[in-house]
């Protein structure tokens, strides 16, 4: 039987999407199949945003439909049969998972009596305990202002922490815990104090009110007032808003009311208005709004539209129909919503769970097993987890490439690493603001600093002087971003770096070689990839770097690569790979990973390691006892040395593709210090785990 968790709320509007969100999460490190489910639909007309948002948790494999279990008409007709309805769906999700987060509903009153005590009639002929949800914030929706409501009293919190308890003893539902969200910052002791002295026999947490999660973004807004896109990029339609400009007066009196994320407002006919606030975000000297929306239904003249055209512009402008005080109403009224496609809230959201719930103790409270498997999502989390206990300071020299700002904005939001962005700041964190991502903790250094391009510069053509580097060339040579972030390294600047989105991997790792240069107990930099199969991590080396090793290479990449999954929590069993087994083949080849293998007996006694072997006698236990009984290795190594680049990377990628294994790297070995290379075709997410990657190696190198 899953063990399961029900998480519900005296009203609306209490951010449980969030809570959610960080169940699963939680419940992810833990068992390898998370399922989601939902008792009462909030419409048969949509589909739920927050089934959905859960559904794209990489934990969760289900299809919507199976995750939901009776609509609210259904309930209304008949609550007892609506209520066997839904322990008939719950035991279908339940039966293909390890744990299930159920999300009660909270949109109306179902018949009587509360919604709250049929949820917990729910909780309790479902066997789940129940995580409750206190809201911080009034919830009247009428007193909201895009989202935004006045926050509760801890008085206030304790009366509604008796209410919820009545209701949930009266259904005879188990209590697990109690989360208040979105508290007022300030108060965040003294509501958990209230809610404990009416509650105190389970844990209490508190989280605090985010601007950005019940922010609406520029896209709800555009819904919102029933307007179109005219100008700018749709993209930075998922920015968030964190306040309304009305443009009721003339330019000079309108900018210095401007506010950062802002929407303003402005009449579709007062373009010159339009044009100043154009001119205001170009110029950076006035805080970035959000968007533009232009009441009033009027067509812009044509020379507006070709001056528009002509402008280095995306904020998006939209039209729509309404007047100035309707779309005021409108705009007001709109809510933010926790939507998978906005990693900022996304993030966010992780964040203020990780950062405020004792993960531990919650899963503690479920009583549920770790799984013996290690799945990719698993991995990813111990990385982070990781990285994050490491506290290592990153440079990423690649600040003009979107998809690292936005791995930037994730590892700062988790915590993961400290960073340093290289790029013109002006244009790094005006592109961080379209964008909508928040990088306001990294530091962002010019490769034209003066003092650093210097001080660069002297060390560099001290360290090149053989090669007859001069001060001027050096000075010219610092200011590629590639040496400019491995000369922060070199100089304790920074602990390591991760480059390679934009640039080759022969830019990414010559200033490596020349500068930082190779541990003294290795002859050569190779590379492992990190391969996160269904239930396990291998480690795949060299895949990248050296295309025919020697036999001392190939020994070295051996060491090095035990060496690394050591670091990374995996036991090393080291396969040296060819196309015979033991003492079965002959020639050069065979030779070279027979004498390879001798080596590293030598140099490592204590390190398990068997070659020549062949990879279904390394991999397979089956095999393993036909073709190499009696071994500690054959069937179940975990670190696979192949004879030449050809094989490694022809190897890695077709096991990355035909097994749908996560391939992290490659990971360099073999430097003093950590540098690591991105694939150009690198996704946010493998920035981010490069990131944590190369945390991790500074802190056990």
């Amino acid at each position: 039987m899953a063990g399961s968790i029900y998480i519900t709320s005296v009203e609306g509007h209490s951010g449980k999407s969030t809570i959610a969100l960080g169940t699963v999460d939680t419940l992810s490190h833990q068992v390898r199949r998370v399922g989601v489910f939902r008792p009462i639909a909030r419409s048969t007309a949509e589909r739920d945003y927050v089934v959905e948002l859960l559904l794209g948790h990489d934990s969760v494999s289900l299809d919507y439909e199976e995750c939901i279990g009776v609509s609210y008409d259904e309930v209304h007709e008949n609550a007892d049969a609506a209520l066997s309805r839904i322990v008939e769906r719950y035991k279908a999700v339940e039966a293909k998972c390890d744990a299930v987060v159920i999300l009660g509903s909270d949109y109306t009153d179902v018949g009587s009596p509360t919604e709250l005590s049929y949820n917990a009639r729910i909780a309790a002929n479902l066997g789940a305990p129940v995580l409750l949800v206190l809201g911080g914030r009034s919830s009247q929706v009428s007193g909201e202002r895009l989202g935004q409501a006045d926050p509760r009293t801890p008085a206030h919190m304790h009366d509604i922490t008796e209410l919820a308890l009545h209701e949930l003893h009266s259904a005879h539902a188990t209590l697990l815990a109690v989360i208040a969200n979105r508290a007022d910052a300030s108060q965040m002791e003294a509501v958990r104090a209230a809610i404990v002295s009416a509650q105190p026999n389970v844990p209490v947490w508190v989280i605090p009110e985010d601007p950005y999660l019940i922010a609406p973004s520029m896209e709800s807004i555009m819904q919102a007032t029933g307007g179109t896109l005219i100008k700018g990029n749709p993209e930075l339609l998922a920015r968030e808003a964190l306040g309304v400009v009305v443009a009721g007066m003339g330019m000079v009196n309108v900018l210095p009311r401007l506010t950062q994320g802002a929407v303003l407002v402005v009449a579709g006919d007062r373009t010159e208005v339009l044009l100043a606030a154009m001119m205001a975000q170009t110029s950076g000297t006035f805080p970035s709004i959000a968007g533009v929306v232009l009441n009033g239904g009027f067509e812009l003249p044509e020379p507006i539209e070709r001056l528009l055209d002509g402008l280095p512009q995306t904020l998006p402008i939209i039209r729509t129909e309404l007047g100035t005080y309707d779309t005021i109403v409108a705009i007001t009224r709109t809510r933010g919503r926790l939507a998978a496609d906005s990693q900022r809230k996304y993030d966010a959201a992780l964040a203020l769970f990780e950062q405020h719930v004792d993960a531990a103790e919650l899963l503690g409270l479920l009583n549920l097993s770790r799984s013996t498997v290690v799945t990719p999502l698993m991995f990813e989390y111990g990385l982070i987890e990781q990285a994050r206990a490491a506290k290592r300071h990153i440079v990423l020299p690649e600040g003009g490439d979107d998809r690292v700002l936005r791995a930037a904005a994730t590892v700062l939001a988790r915590g993961i690493a400290r960073l340093t962005i290289l790029g013109e700041p002006i244009e790094v964190h005006s592109r961080a603001i379209e964008l909508g991502v928040d990088i306001s903790a990294a530091e962002v250094i010019s490769p034209y600093d003066d003092v650093l391009r210097f001080k660069f510069a002297g060390e560099y053509a001290k360290l090149r002087s053989h090669k007859g580097i001069s001060l001027e060339q050096a000075r010219d040579t610092v200011t590629d971003l590639s040496y400019f972030g491995t000369m922060m390294v070199h100089m304790g600047l920074a602990d390591g770096m991760v480059s390679g989105a934009a640039h080759t991997t022969a830019h990414t790792i010559r200033p490596a070689f020349e500068i930082i240069k190779t541990r003294p107990d290795v002859s050569v930099v190779s590379s492992v990839f990190l391969m996160s199969l269904a239930d396990r991590v291998l480690v795949y080396g060299d895949c990248a770097v050296i295309p025919d090793p020697t036999a001392t290479q190939l020994a070295d990449i051996a060491l090095s690569s035990a060496e690394t999954a050591a670091q990374f929590g995996i036991e090393p069993r080291v396969a040296m790979l060819s196309y015979s087994t033991g003492e079965s083949g002959s020639g050069v080849d065979v030779d070279k990973v027979r004498e390879a293998t001798a080596l590293v007996r030598e140099r490592r006694p204590s390190l398990p390691v068997e070659g020549p072997i062949q990879y279904d006698a390394a991999a397979d236990a089956a095999v393993a006892a036909s073709k190499m009984p009696g071994s500690e290795v054959a069937g179940k190594a975990t670190v696979f040395i192949f004879p030449d680049l050809n094989t490694g990377n022809n190897t890695y990628k077709a096991v990355q593709r035909s097994a749908g294994a996560v391939a992290m790297g490659p990971v360099l070995q073999g430097l003093n210090k950590p540098i690591n290379d991105l694939s150009r075709g690198a996704l946010v997410q493998d920035i981010v785990n490069t990131i944590a990657i190369t945390a991790i190696q500074a802190a056990t190198s």
